[in-house]
């Protein structure tokens, strides 16, 4: 197996296009099995396998810094930077977390989990370069479903003034966890239904360059995209559209369930997990019927007392009656859940 000889990227660089190739299929072998024993994300790893391959043939990590989006679709990356035990064997399976960890690597450079953070980090880092007098790229990794989020427009409105080296690798795979909606994502759709070629493009209008590929999983065809803006002095958006799930089929199909799953049977997909007693979700559920139970007499009094006062029962009358029913647990289980300070310890 190619996998097994990957220690870093200067291996990835060794191979040729058809090896790469071989390579990802490897690797999505490899991410299928961990992920139906352990778990985790699994629609945006399994779309982002050539993707990262090619990041990595064409760029100079770590030197060439890349700062993923949420970084959920980090497994590949990481299997390319000296951890693919993590995903090889079993009993190192929970030798990394789920997300970038510059603890675990050079090639990570912040600790993310939250959505719509890479540009504006991207944009810093590119900043302090710049400042320093130093050389190198500067990549921000980021899907579509996070591109919404203001702090991602707030990044790519300062990106333009940067005039210096900042790509920008916008995995499109039409979704978000679940469907993508609102006008950014017509101007995309558009985007790709005219092979990026569309008057009407986001990226230009912020005073971007654009560069799109419509095969975005196709490694010969992003490693060109790569090597034509790497080096660039100026900030550059790579448009690459993917298929969230590749390489199987119910999660190609069922997007939004396959976006994390918990260990699953590969041949028929169903869920094999059994953790056994409470969930989060059963918890709450059962404490706020309590809470409504008690408020019951509550809810009858007032209920009495709008009927005995003869008049019709207002809008007012109503809310009053369903903030009881509603808010009021809700209330009272935000203030149950407050910390409580006992010397240097919490308690709820």
């Amino acid at each position: 197996m190619y996998i097994e000889k990957i220690n870093g990227p200067e291996d990835v660089k060794k191979l040729s296009n058809n090896e790469l190739t071989s390579l990802a299929a490897e690797m999505r072998q490899v991410l299928l099995k961990r992920a139906s024993i352990h778990g985790g994300h699994f629609g945006p790893n399994f779309g982002m396998v050539e993707a990262t391959i090619a990041l990595h043939y064409v760029f100079e990590s770590p030197k060439d810094k890349f700062v993923f989006d949420v970084s959920h679709q980090t497994y590949p990356h990481k299997m390319l930077t000296g951890r693919k035990d993590a995903y090889l064997y079993e009993e190192h399976y929970n030798d990394v977390s789920g997300y970038s960890n510059p603890e675990e690597s050079d090639h990570d450079h912040f600790v993310i989990g939250h959505t719509s953070t890479s540009i504006s980090l991207a944009c810093g880092l590119a900043k302090g370069r710049d400042v320093r007098g130093e050389s190198g790229n500067v990549i921000a990794i980021i899907g579509d479903g996070s591109l919404s989020g203001g702090e991602a427009l707030e990044g790519l409105d300062f990106a333009s003034e940067l005039q210096s080296n900042l790509i920008i690798v916008v995995n499109d795979n039409d979704m978000s966890i679940a469907e993508n909606h609102g006008g950014l994502y017509q101007n995309l759709k558009l985007l790709r239904e005219t092979n990026g070629q569309a008057e009407c493009n986001l990226f230009k209008a912020m005073g971007l360059d654009y560069v799109y590929v419509h095969e975005g999983n196709d490694i010969p065809a992003l490693i060109k995209a790569f090597e034509g803006v790497k080096d660039s002095v100026k900030p550059v958006v790579v448009h690459i559209r993917t298929l969230k799930g590749k390489g199987y089929k119910l999660a190609e199909t069922h997007k939004e369930e396959w976006h994390w799953h918990l260990p699953f049977d590969i041949e028929t997909g169903e869920v094999i997990a059994d953790f056994g007693g409470e969930d989060y979700s059963s918890v709450t559920c059962d404490y706020l019927m309590k809470k409504m139970k008690e408020l019951e007499c509550i809810f009858k009094f007032q209920l009495a007392r709008v009927n005995s006062s003869l008049m019709e029962i207002t809008s007012a009358h109503i809310f009053e009656i369903l903030s009881l029913i509603i808010i009021t647990p809700y209330n009272v289980l935000a203030a149950d859940c407050l910390p409580v300070q006992i010397g240097d310890n919490y308690e709820k």
